[in-house]
């Protein structure tokens, strides 16, 4: 017999958990699992074993606001972090509502049972599940395959080949020489770390991208937690980071000429006086049309301002055997190469979904409010935001499913779903607003934001927050049926 729930949240990651959460506070009657593939809790801070890996946002955003980081390091690596996400699930016992070892296959939406049946790979066996409402924690990425790295001539390479999705944890890399080519926050965590025990780390990449310094902790901080009680210190302190955040994001986007005088400078003060930033530092694009990397301390830079360390801006003509040969005629003779070059972009946890037996294709479809998808029932993905913590758009998302089911509940209406005013037909705009090469190349394997309200992307925090909370549900049907 198939085991029955009101909610079934896939994914026990921080998306996972926060919902789950919210379940709990504002839906305490209703009945809810959480089905994960793996054997531990935590998603991407669980599987990423890569030196030195960490957040790319602050803590204080990107930790729970019922939960606040308390922590003074603004930045964390992955083992604290997966230790918070941990304590979080026990303190309120989420822990013992998760499923390990349970990946789902599929989801049909039956229109008769007002109901989604889930096909479940359960530790090995075939289990049916069912559940009213399906909440889909699954991230952004697919973390069974990366993306693969178009790098000619990379398969004649001898030494030893790495993606950062996959870092073996046994890899001993002292007295290498590393070469990790890419340009994004991975590549900018890696270097610093490798350099520590590597003979010598080199960072190849195609273009630059802005590379800021960012303190672990400051003086507005220190006196916050020292002249204000507790809880209120977590709030101003939480508070502080979301405006900065806005406001830094909004000041690039109104103001790309002056923002990138302001990120050349800050790039000119950390690294040693006389450094040549051009072409490493200078940028094709402008300040958040791909996501800004962070360096907590300026490690980045302090391990450049070494001679165990450098950056080449080139193109790569051939990999042979032992070397990797560039259009510029200088070769690298590296032992390790490491492709941090992006991930494969798949959403919904690459999970079947029909309804009615009919396929649903989720990159062809909007996405309502930031998380429910286009002409399918009672359904809702957790989406983060790319100009901020991911953390703050699932829980934008679990506001608004919660309190959804809570006015399905007292209006007897057994199912919610969003449709297109045909009378106003959308113009395609992209689901997350950057222009990185993974999410270029994931053209085709992301649903669509709409040119407008309810359909635009999520850019601003509070906005949707308070939307979540409070607003209409527009363009939303609802249907009362008797099962």
């Amino acid at each position: 017999m198939a085991e029955s729930y009101d909610v079934v949240i896939v994914g026990a990651g921080i998306s996972g958990i926060d919902t789950a959460y919210r379940m709990q506070e504002q839906c305490p009657d209703r009945t809810y699992t959480i089905l994960e593939g793996k054997a531990a809790l935590g998603g991407t801070w669980e599987q990423f074993k890569f030196p030195g890996i960490r957040s790319d946002s602050d803590l204080h955003t990107f930790g729970f606001p019922f939960r606040p980081w308390k922590e003074e390091n603004a930045i964390a690596e992955a083992a604290p972090i997966v230790k918070y996400l941990n304590e979080t699930a026990q303190e309120y016992g989420i822990d013992r509502k998760i499923q390990f070892h349970h990946k789902v296959k599929a989801a049909d939406w039956s229109s008769d049972q007002q109901s989604w049946n889930l096909d479940v790979d359960g530790n090995g066996q075939r289990k049916r599940m069912n559940c009213k409402f399906l909440l889909l924690c699954t991230g952004y990425f697919d973390h069974d395959s990366a993306l693969p790295a178009k790098i000619p001539g990379i398969e004649n390479f001898q030494g030893t080949v790495i993606h950062p999705q996959f870092w073996p944890e046994d890899l001993d890399y002292t007295g290498k020489n590393v070469v990790i080519v890419g340009s994004g926050a991975t590549a900018i965590t890696l270097l610093p770390n490798v350099a520590k025990k590597a003979a010598h780390v080199t960072q190849l990449q195609r273009s630059p991208t802005f590379v800021v310094a960012l303190p672990q902790d400051d003086v507005v901080n220190r006196a916050a937690r020292s002249f204000l009680p507790t809880s209120w210190s977590f709030k101003f302190i939480r508070m502080k980071y979301l405006l900065a955040a806005w406001l830094f994001y909004k000041y690039c986007r109104l103001f790309p000429a002056p923002s990138r005088r302001m990120l050349k400078k800050g790039v000119a003060q950390s690294l040693p006086k006389g450094y040549n930033l051009n072409p490493n530092f200078e940028p094709k694009y402008q300040p958040w049309d791909q996501r800004v990397c962070f360096t907590p301390k300026g490690d980045y830079f302090q391990a450049l301002s070494t001679e165990k360390a450098d950056v080449i801006t080139a193109t790569i003509k051939n990999v042979t055997n032992n070397s990797i040969m560039l259009d510029d005629g200088n070769v690298l003779r590296p032992d390790i190469i490491v492709t941090a070059t992006g991930l494969r972009v798949l959403m919904a946890g690459g999970i079947n979904m029909s309804v009615d037996k009919q396929p649903v294709d989720v990159p062809e479809k909007f996405i309502y409010k930031g998380m429910m998808i286009q002409d399918v029932p009672n359904a809702a993905v957790a989406i983060g935001y790319t100009n901020a913590s991911w953390t703050l758009g699932s829980d934008c998302t679990a506001h608004f499913i919660t309190r959804l089911l809570n006015h399905m509940k007292s209006n007897d209406y057994t199912s919610a779903t969003p449709h297109v005013d045909q009378s106003q037909p959308l113009k395609e705009r992209n689901l997350l607003e950057l222009n990185s090469t993974y999410i270029v190349k994931a053209k085709g394997a992301l649903p669509k934001g709409g040119d407008r309200w309810p359909w635009l992307p999520r850019t601003m925090y509070l906005r949707d927050l308070w939307e979540a909370k409070h607003g209409a549900y527009t363009e939303l049907d609802f249907a009362s049926v008797s099962t």
